[in-house]
């Protein structure tokens, strides 16, 4: 079979074609929804996101918020009376207050009132542990955070959707969550059904708090969708959807409709997949895409997407299924602006807007204003908005401030922040005020400190560690007085070209009291040394630190960058 790309106009939506020329008389079409990475944003982002069309040019969008995202959801599905929804995972954690301080019951919610059909699980929904994921997924009330579960609705019912998890096995053998869920349409001879696949990153292990994920495995990713595809094809699936919680990078001003550079850590996934699969749906990076893998690897007749981040973003998907052959005969997707303009936040007349859907909005509000009382809590002044930016920012600079001051009783001479758990901007509002919702937005987790001793060069190793994954690095953000230059360019072991404390280079023989979160202390995001740390003392809450800190200054000067220096890259 040979797949063609066509590229629709951009105001028609941001996307990919693949058609197969032997098609049926009577096909049937079923209608997808793909999403990814909700993370729990059931009000409107805040700031437009940036439309690139591939040929230079770029449109914003105000975009996202669970009331137009449900009326999306249901205009999308209403092309086709077959139709489903499909998530690849991350739809909760590292979510905004309104969502997170209720254990994202409300996204559940929200998930469960769009009629969401299936979704993979990602890292994040690891973040409180399995044991709560199961909570979220099976109902009940039962404890295993520092958060009172069933605060705003008593009897939570957990989710109506299956949660899959191909790839995450408990120590028995069994996966924590089947593996694939099977949707039927139809009967006699138009009768067609869409198998799916879902799972997560292999990496989960390395980028989750360890605790919350003891006694799992996480499996190789392409060899657990490979061994479910002949039994979900023997149990009559005419085509193959994959929900994985993985990704591709484009590069910067790459064509939505196309496959970019097709850098990522999914890109070897895919080039090791069974031909047979159709569709793949993907998330984790956060970046939008919509790619036709035949142009890749002409094998590989399948498509693949992804919608970006926070519900911005859904993907239009048709599978064009001709029931006599069993088989699909055409793919074609689109990226389409979940476009939430009103209320200051102005349209852009290229893309349609998704007017609230009322009972959606209403349901939302009962959560925004369940947690407004704590949000709007005034918490200090900062001297302007400190913005979260690659690879060094201004925000990540105040966390790492905040962290070493709060620690300095354990002996804490630098304190390290990953740039993973630093979500948003901190944007300071009239006179420089800002809330306990704007802080709790940046470090959501409720992460807790602790203060360690390394020597010398085990601090030199922790600092080569950020290029572990040469595809996504992870640059620390560093307290006041630590400064370090990199360069990325030169081989494994040779990367950092300078550290130094109060001006002096870091002495391998030497020892540093170094404040961490318990995250990284773990060995979260690949920082494995961290965890060879002698002595350690637990400190408060990050976000405890943040609000401690603000509160001990009438206004709180943002530290400018240039602690870190990054050459050659």
């Amino acid at each position: 079979m040979i797949r063609t790309l066509i590229a629709l106009p951009l105001a028609a939506g941001l996307a990919a074609c693949a058609t197969v020329p032997q098609a049926s008389r009577e096909p049937v079409t079923v209608r997808i929804v793909g999403l990814n990475d909700f993370h729990g944003n059931i009000e409107p982002i805040k700031r437009p996101i940036v439309i690139e069309d591939g040929q230079g040019g770029k449109q914003e969008v105000y975009a996202g918020g669970a009331a137009s995202f449900a009326t999306a959801v249901a205009q999308l599905r209403s092309q086709d009376p077959f139709n489903m929804a499909i998530g690849a995972g991350d739809l909760i954690s590292a979510s905004p207050l309104a969502s997170s301080l209720f254990l994202d019951e409300p996204t559940v919610g929200v998930m469960n009132r769009v009629h969401l059909d299936f979704t993979s699980v990602g890292n994040h929904e690891f973040d409180r542990g399995w044991k709560e994921l199961k909570r979220l997924r099976n109902g009940g009330c039962e404890k295993f955070t520092l958060r009172e579960p069933c605060a705003v609705e008593p009897a939570y019912k957990g989710t109506d959707y299956p949660i899959l998890a191909a790839n995450v096995r408990t120590p028995d053998g069994t996966t924590l969550f089947p593996g694939y869920g099977i949707k039927r349409f139809g009967s006699g001879r138009n009768a067609v059904a869409v198998g799916v696949i879902g799972l997560t990153l292999k990496g989960t292990a390395q980028i989750v708090s360890p605790g919350g994920i003891e006694g799992l495995t996480f499996e190789d990713e392409a060899e657990s969708i490979n061994a479910l595809v002949p039994k979900v094809i023997a149990e009559g699936a005419d085509a193959v959807v994959v929900a994985i919680h993985q990704g591709l990078v484009p590069e910067p001003g790459d064509s939505y409709t196309g496959c970019g550079a097709m850098a990522g850590d999914l890109r070897d996934i895919l080039a090791r997949l069974d031909p047979r699969i159709d569709l793949v749906i993907s998330g984790h990076t956060h970046k939008a895409y919509v790619c036709d893998f035949s142009r890749v690897d002409p094998s590989r007749h399948f498509t693949v997407t992804s919608a970006g981040y926070g519900g911005t973003l859904l993907t239009d998907i048709a599978l064009k299924i001709d029931p006599r052959l069993g088989d699909v005969t055409a793919v074609a997707a689109r990226n389409v602006p979940v476009q939430s303009a009103g209320e200051g936040r102005p349209a852009n007349a290229g893309f349609a807007n998704f007017a609230p859907d009322p009972a959606i909005a209403e349901y939302v509000g009962m959560y925004t204003a369940a947690a407004a009382e704590v949000s709007n809590r005034p918490v200090g002044r900062i001297s302007a908005s400190a913005l979260k930016k690659k690879p060094e920012s201004s925000l990540g600079n105040l966390v790492a401030d905040a962290q070493l001051a709060s620690t300095r009783d354990a002996g804490a001479q630098v304190a390290f922040m990953n740039p993973g758990g630093v979500r948003t901007d901190l944007v300071a509002r009239q006179g420089g005020v800002v809330t306990f919702g704007d802080i709790y937005a940046v470090q959501p987790f409720g992460n807790t400190l602790v203060t360690m001793t390394y020597t010398g060069a085990q601090v030199l190793q922790i600092l080569e560690e950020q290029f572990a994954n040469m595809n996504d690095w992870n640059i620390l953000a560093v307290s006041d007085g630590f400064t370090m230059t990199l360069d990325p360019s030169k081989p494994a072991g040779q990367r950092v070209v300078a550290a130094a404390l109060d001006g002096k280079p870091i002495d391998p023989t030497a020892k540093y009291r170094v404040t961490l979160n318990n995250f990284i202390a773990a060995g979260g995001d690949g920082f494995v040394t961290f965890k060879e740390g002698a002595d350690p003392q637990v400190g408060p809450l990050d976000l405890d630190s943040m609000e401690e800190y603000l509160r001990g200054k009438d206004m709180v000067q943002v530290p400018p960058v240039g602690r870190v220096t990054l050459i050659g890259g």
